[in-house]
C-alpha cells in the first residue's frame, strides 16, 4: 500500500481544513516546497497535492507553486482542486504531474471524460468525496444523486481504475476511517481504492491496508505528529 502525504494549498501555505471549510483551517507551514522535500525525504511514495483556492473558486490558483513542488521533488506528484476543462488537465500533466485528480467535471461532463479517458486513463483518478452515502460535487456543496459504489461503477468501464474515496464527515477530524464505506468500495472488481479522511494512528493505516485499499492519504495526522511517514511504510 502506497504512503501518500496530503499538501493542502490556500493563498501559498500548506493548510488543514475541517471537513472543507475554508473558514476552519490551520497553517501548518508558508513554504509548500520545503514541505514537499520533507514528506519525500521521509520515504513517501507519492505526494497529493490540493489547491483549494482553485477548488473553492474564489478566483485564485497556486498553479505555479505547484510546478515549482513538482520540479523540487523525484517522487511522482498527484494534483487535485478545481480541474474542470481538459485545458486545465494538460496544463497539469505538462507540468509534469504524475496523474490529476478530477471530481466535478468527471461526474458533469462524462462524455468529455470519456474522450480523455482514452488519451490518458493511466493519468486520470477520480475523486468520490461522499457525505452520508451521497457523492458530492462542486468543492463538496453539490449532491450527484449517486451512491458510492454506483459513482465508481459508471468509470471502471471506461478504463478508470483509480478512486480517491473522501469522507467527508471524517475529514480533518482525526476519528478514524471510514471503514464501512472502504470496505464496501473494494468489493469492485478492479477498482484500486484510496483511503482519504479521519487517518489518526499506524493502528488506522493497519486497518485501511487490511480492507484492500491500495493507497492512503495522509493529512492532519502527519502534521500534527500522530502518524509518521517510516512508521507507516514498516507496516504497509
Amino acid at each position: 500500500m502506497r504512503i501518500i502525504p496530503a499538501i493542502d494549498i490556500i493563498n501559498g501555505e500548506v493548510v488543514r481544513l475541517l471537513r472543507g471549510n475554508p473558514h476552519d483551517k490551520i497553517v501548518y507551514s508558508r513554504n509548500p516546497i520545503e514541505v514537499a522535500k520533507k514528506w519525500e525525504s521521509a520515504g513517501a511514495d507519492m505526494l497529493h497535492i490540493v489547491d483549494l483556492d482553485a477548488a473553492l473558486y474564489n478566483g485564485k490558483n497556486n498553479t505555479e507553486s505547484i510546478s515549482k513542488i513538482i520540479d523540487a521533488v523525484n517522487i511522482p506528484v498527484e494534483v487535485a482542486g478545481g480541474i474542470r476543462s481538459v485545458d486545465a488537465i494538460d496544463k497539469i500533466l505538462n507540468m509534469n504531474a504524475a496523474r490529476v485528480v478530477l471530481g466535478t467535471i468527471a461526474y458533469t461532463e462524462p462524455e468529455l471524460l470519456r474522450q480523455i479517458a482514452r488519451r490518458r486513463a493511466g493519468k486520470i483518478v477520480i475523486s468520490v468525496d461522499q457525505n452520508n452515502g451521497e457523492v458530492m460535487i462542486d468543492g463538496w456543496r453539490k449532491s450527484t444523486g449517486s451512491g458510492v459504489n454506483e459513482a465508481i461503477s459508471l468509470f471502471l468501464p471506461i478504463g478508470i481504475k483509480e478512486f480517491l474515496l473522501t469522507s467527508i464527515h471524517k475529514d480533518g477530524t482525526l476519528s478514524g476511517p471510514d471503514i464501512a464505506t472502504l470496505s464496501c468500495a473494494n468489493t469492485l472488481s478492479g477498482a484500486k481504492i484510496i483511503a482519504s479522511g479521519g487517518v489518526s494512528s499506524i493502528e488506522d493505516v493497519i486497518r485501511v491496508r487490511s480492507i484492500g485499499c491500495s493507497s492512503v492519504i495522509l493529512g492532519k495526522a502527519l502534521y500534527e505528529g500522530k502518524v509518521n511517514i517510516e512508521k507507516a511504510k514498516m507496516i504497509t
